[in-house]
């Protein structure tokens, strides 16, 4: 009987993952994506990867017959694409099948944001509506307002159609205009935050979009500025957005990642105008096991067929016969 292709899983992935790839595969886990925990001669045996998280040059570098790292996230700046792509190795991701859940709690970290929902249940569960009458009114309303989307790729594409039913005017703003797009478009990100007063991010983590999000920007933006984060807290400068809250620069954030998850800045909790969730935009059941589903379909029709279902676009290789 021939022997099984041999998969590494580094650190922990959803469970349907291996469920789905144990009985095909030959399954090798470690604690980490650590080359020390993987002697030289296993290693050399290690054809793919399975992956949540990162995955750097050292254990790419460490596996010499490594064919393809299948990434759960939509995300991939923990992989060292680079270092992938001289080998060419190919890096699969999972688009697609989470753009609807996050682009739905974009949605309701907005309205969260500027109605003050959660605080208005609280108001509720703690006995308050009956001591102490209504909850305030609030000061901020999606009424007359224009969106600015940070960053409009599928999932902002998605984002957009959801506040197009909010009656909210939309505009833009990526490194070049999108063909048959309706929205106008800035070129640049100071150009759109001063002309919005919503300014929705989801922009990958790359060198370009650090802490672009700066005091500048939110001065932009306006008094009557909301900011909503969906996509990476390294976008934002934290400590600026929390002084800019505190001193009214802007009206209110909504805030789903974080520069240092999990940990997040005791200025940022301390607000009231801030809206914090724990990174749960694609947190759904059905949304991460179809992204498992994915990862696991990408190692299939690699070994299979010779080419993956979602390679990223640094390495758009097949599989070499033989």
């Amino acid at each position: 009987m021939a022997a099984k292709t041999r998969i590494l899983v580094p650190g922990t992935i959803r469970e349907r993952v291996l469920d789905r790839i144990t009985e095909a595969f030959d399954v090798v886990r470690i604690e980490r994506p650590d080359p020390t925990l993987l002697a030289r001669s296993e290693a050399a045996s290690i054809s793919g990867i399975a992956v949540s998280g990162g995955c750097g040059a050292a254990l790419i570098e460490h596996l010499p017959g490594l064919e393809i790292i299948a990434s759960f996230g939509v995300g991939y700046d923990g992989i060292d694409v680079t270092a992938a792509a001289a080998r060419a190795i190919v890096v699969t991701n999972t688009p697609d099948v989470l753009n609807d859940e996050v682009a739905d709690t974009a949605i309701g970290l907005l309205l969260n944001t500027v109605r003050r929902f959660p605080q208005a249940e609280s108001w509720l569960r703690e006995g308050r509506w009956v001591r102490d009458g209504a909850f305030p009114l609030t000061p901020l309303s999606l009424r007359g307002r224009k969106a600015g989307i940070y960053g409009l790729g599928r999932i902002g594409m998605a984002i957009a159609e959801r506040l197009k039913g909010f009656g909210i005017d939309i505009a833009y703003h990526t490194r070049r205009p999108r063909e048959g797009v309706p929205y106008a478009y800035y070129p640049s990100l100071a150009e759109l935050a001063g002309a919005v007063d919503i300014l929705i991010a989801i922009v990958p983590k790359t060198p370009e979009t650090h802490r672009t999000i700066d005091a500048e920007i939110l001065q932009a933006l306006g008094s009557n500025g909301v900011l909503i984060n969906v996509g990476r807290g390294w976008t934002v400068d934290e400590a600026a957005l929390a002084a800019a809250l505190k001193d009214g620069v802007i009206a209110a954030a909504g805030l789903d990642v974080f520069y240092d998850e999990p940990h997040v800045p005791q200025a940022l909790l301390d607000l009231p105008n801030v809206s914090l969730l724990p990174h749960v935009a694609s947190a759904s059941v059905a949304t991460r096991d179809a992204m498992a589903d994915l990862v696991a379909d990408n190692l299939f029709t690699w070994f299979e067929r010779g080419t993956a279902v979602t390679p990223v676009p640094e390495t758009p290789f097949t599989r070499k016969a033989g």
